[in-house]
């Protein structure tokens, strides 16, 4: 008996995975909606029947399970790089120049869509889907497997039974994301900006229902390992597609970058008729064997790049100027527009900045002016239209008082914003919860700004040490929450109490002290008690930390009602240490300045690998300094460095040194100060520490 329920199981499993692949892959449906749930009402019978014979493949598990009680974190085995970007057909030309030099030889390229969505990678064992997560931070992202088995177009089993990892874009169809607003406005919820980060707020959603209600999508655009399968980027696309994956049909393959950028300017009109959003499309070499040879920077592929659309622009008019109050005072102008579709979405505010900012660029009352999404992302206003004006437009005079408080408003010499000086003022201290519980500083989850607005209606919070001290059944009372949110909340504010004293630091808000500068006084003095008894010259002894930064959290530490608030803090329980960090590292007790422009890496990027290495970066050169890294366009630095004879590191040596990162550059050592080599040996320095930077070394193309 078991046998003939399982093979009908097995029937009825491969018949609906194939009308699943027809309708939402091929877009060649073969029967009725009526056939297709008839079909699974069976299936879905049986199982309920028989839950022993449930498998992963089955269609039944798209349609969610149980809510998650948080997101795992997946290592990446191979880490997903981002794209350098291009912006005009010269800089898509250099590209082209610097990889034919690097390969040598001109490629054919294939070029792709940029789906504008979110990145995912996903993982098959034996031809069956097992997991899947985001792209997170390239090394490190989200297991979402449960949301990601939701989508109708990622295949739950392949057409043969193969081991491997893909990479694709989750995105929300333009009609999906039109019918999700109009449905959310109808509930009275906040509408998503834009298909992108509806899509990405699907797939984190902790429910996968709420992801399987959502109508998300899914093309792939890459194989890892694809060598082992083909010889070219094209192939393995087609490859794919036989397996059973969706590949974007709107691919090309060209012979010359002239080619490419003929193709790319068809598409900027061209991308308006599609179902889904793009914001550009991507340039990748074809050759599988040539893209190796290309290799990539520890930050993206040497042998592809993502050509931007430019930013949208439209005109609209000023309607009126609203007054947002900051966490730290600051008074800022928001623009009231007449709507205007820019970038699949609709504007109708743009920042302003600050009064300068109106003065200079002439913005005036019931003024039409050209409106852009920078990155199709940012509204912003380009320029006024003064030529329009009918002479009813008035002169914006900057506020005398905070609009929230009423406070008379300062503007302190030097600084461009005006400030509400009232620290007690309701809009400063609801920004500051929003600050103090925000991912980079305690990192409290479900404590957006809606939710810190339904605490402070009820009267429930007055400032960050209220959270700590919160009645979890007053908070399941109110309108947004319920219990599971309210219980949900409660556990996230526990686990913020064990944050290191640097998240504590940067959440409290003190003037000048972000994230960086909030970590190194952590760092150097370990508790918030140290630090509160430091006087500026003792702070400004911190690599760094410069007076501006030592006056604003010496005054700031010492306030009365900082130093109330952070004993009610550190009577809740919240931890007020910094961790000691493991002695050791390959680069322990090395010191490095950072001079110039590195190919592939932001400075951020570029510090954030020394120190991980157990490095230290400074702003400048002295007597201390190891090693002086050079860019493009060095500046003064590099003179310093030489007259000091430290061990300058070229473009090249940067990148041999940029693989300690990933293990692979043998015992890890460097150079001795002042000596001849640099990196792992390779890369040669003259006696007075001149990089090969000017002696001949070709930086663009990596030679």
């Amino acid at each position: 008996m078991e046998k003939s329920i399982r093979d009908r199981l097995g029937e009825l499993r491969r018949e609906l995975n194939r009308h699943n692949w027809l309708y939402h892959v091929k877009d060649s449906p073969e029967i009725s909606d009526a056939q297709y749930d008839a079909l699974m009402r069976e299936l879905l019978a049986l199982e309920a029947a028989h839950p022993q014979l449930v498998t992963a493949d089955s269609p039944s598990q798209r349609v969610g399970g149980a809510p998650l009680e948080g997101f795992a974190t997946v290592l990446h085995p191979i880490p997903l790089l981002s794209l350098d970007n291009a912006f005009s057909p010269e800089e898509l030309r250099a590209f082209d120049r610097r990889l034919s030099r690097l390969v040598g030889t001109v490629p054919e390229y294939v070029v792709e869509l940029k789906i504008d969505g979110l990145a995912v990678a996903l993982n098959y064992e034996e031809g069956l889907f097992i997991g899947g997560a985001t792209r997170g931070d390239g090394r490190v992202g989200e297991e979402i497997s449960a949301n990601l088995r939701t989508i109708k177009s990622l295949p739950l089993s392949l057409s043969r039974p193969v081991s491997i990892r893909v990479r694709g874009e989750a995105f929300m169809p333009r009609q999906a994301f039109e019918s999700l607003n109009r449905a959310r406005e109808d509930q009275g919820q906040a509408l998503f900006a834009n298909p992108r980060n509806a899509a990405a707020g699907s797939l984190r959603q902790l429910d996968p229902k709420i992801a399987a209600s959502r109508r998300l999508d899914l093309f792939v655009y890459a194989l890892e390992g694809a060598e082992e399968f083909a010889g070219t980027h094209w192939q393995a696309m087609d490859w794919l597609a036989e397996l059973g994956f969706k590949v974007n049909p709107q691919r090309a393959l060209f012979a010359g970058i002239e080619e490419v950028i003929q193709y790319i300017e068809e598409w900027r009109v061209r991308r308006r008729e599609l179902p889904y959003a793009t914001d550009g499309l991507v340039v990748k070499v074809n050759d599988l064997a040539l893209q190796a040879r290309a290799g990539s920077t520890i930050r993206s592929p040497r042998w592809a790049i993502a050509w931007k659309f430019p930013a949208q622009q439209g005109i609209s008019r000023i309607l009126d100027i609203h007054l947002n109050v900051g966490r730290t005072g600051a008074i800022t102008p928001v623009a009231v527009l007449e709507p205007v579709v820019l970038a699949e979405t609709t504007v109708s505010r743009a920042s302003l900045h600050n009064e300068d900012y109106i003065r200079d660029k002439d913005i005036r009352l019931g003024d039409w002016v050209v409106v852009q999404k920078a990155g199709d992302v940012i509204p912003e206003i380009v320029e006024t239209l003064a030529a329009k004006r009918e002479g009813s437009e008035r002169l914006w005079q900057p506020p005398s008082r905070c609009p929230v408080c009423g406070s008379t408003s300062v503007r302190i010499v030097g600084e461009a914003a005006r400030r509400c000086p009232n620290p007690n003022c309701s809009a400063q201290i609801r920004e500051r919860v929003i600050h103090f519980a925000s991912r980079g500083a305690m990192d409290i989850e479900g404590l957006g700004p809606a939710a810190v607005d339904a605490l402070f209606r009820a009267g429930l919070i007055a400032n960050v040490a209220d959270l700590y001290t919160l009645d979890k059944d007053k908070v399941a009372a109110l309108e947004r929450f319920g219990a599971k949110s309210a219980a949900n909340l409660a556990a996230a504010i526990e686990k913020s109490k064990k944050q290191p004293l640097d998240r504590l630091l940067f959440g409290l808000g003190i003037r000048f002290v972000g994230a960086k500068a909030a970590r190194l006084l952590a760092e150097s003095f370990g508790t918030i008690d140290a630090l509160m008894k430091a006087g500026p010259d003792q702070l400004k002894e911190v690599p760094e930390i410069g007076e501006i930064i030592a006056a604003s959290a010496v005054s700031e530490l010492a306030d009365p009602e900082m130093q109330e608030l952070i004993r009610r803090l550190r009577a809740a329980g919240v931890n007020t240490v910094q961790p000691r960090g493991e002695a050791g590292g390959p680069l322990a007790g090395m010191t490095f300045v950072l001079t110039g422009t590195l190919a592939g890496f932001t400075r951020t990027e570029a510090q954030e690998l020394i120190e991980s290495l157990g490095g230290k970066v400074t702003g400048s050169v002295s007597a201390k300094t190891d090693y002086l890294v050079a860019g493009d366009k060095p500046g003064s630095k590099l003179e310093k460095a030489r007259d000091l004879g430290v061990t300058i590191l070229n473009e090249e040596a940067w990148g041999r040194f940029s693989r300690f990162q990933s293990g692979k550059q043998g015992d890890g050592s460097l150079a001795s100060k002042g000596g001849q080599t640099s990196a792992d040996g390779a890369a040669t320095l003259d006696s007075k520490g001149r990089s090969l930077a000017e002696g001949g070394s070709d930086r663009e193309s990596g030679e």
